[in-house]
């Protein structure tokens, strides 16, 4: 079973136990990571393909490292001008290892609810509420002129 899924803006090809490395993630090593855009699923030759991504299907993965890649030198050159530009980008990457693929809530128990908090008012004095009786609303009309 594998999947195409979307990460970051771009597509993989993924399979349970395999590990990627994808543009760099905001998760903490050891996080659970789920990936909501499944482009297509292949299920023993049984071929789905989204319109544009499938419902209810996830792709759920662990973050193992977050890495930096190989640098890339940048070298700019104009010739019989004595111009030159080197320069260096190293990526940031997210080390993911897919753990399941397949429909929402797989495997998972659902937590059970909590339980409701009672609010309770503060004791309000009967000096408080008279005045406020007493007040005059405020219009929110404004005066008109003449």
């Amino acid at each position: 079973m594998y999947a195409i899924v979307e990460i970051a803006g771009q597509q993989f090809k993924v399979e349970e136990g395999k590990k990627i490395f994808v543009h760099r993630l905001d998760a903490e090593e050891g996080d659970n990571v789920e990936f909501e855009k499944v482009l297509l699923l292949d299920n023993d030759g049984t071929v789905t393909v989204g319109e544009p991504v499938i419902e209810n299907t996830v792709v759920e993965g662990k973050v193992l490292a977050h890495p930096r890649g190989d640098k890339v030198i940048i070298f700019k050159k104009k010739r019989r001008k004595g111009y030159q530009k080197r320069s260096g980008h190293r990526q940031d990457f997210t080390q993911v290892e897919i753990l399941s693929i397949g429909p929402r809530g797989e495997g998972k128990k659902k937590a059970a609810p909590r339980a409701e908090k009672k609010v309770t008012e503060a004791p309000v004095s009967e000096e408080a509420k008279a005045e406020a009786k007493k007040a005059p609303a405020k219009s929110a009309k404004k005066p008109e002129k003449e």
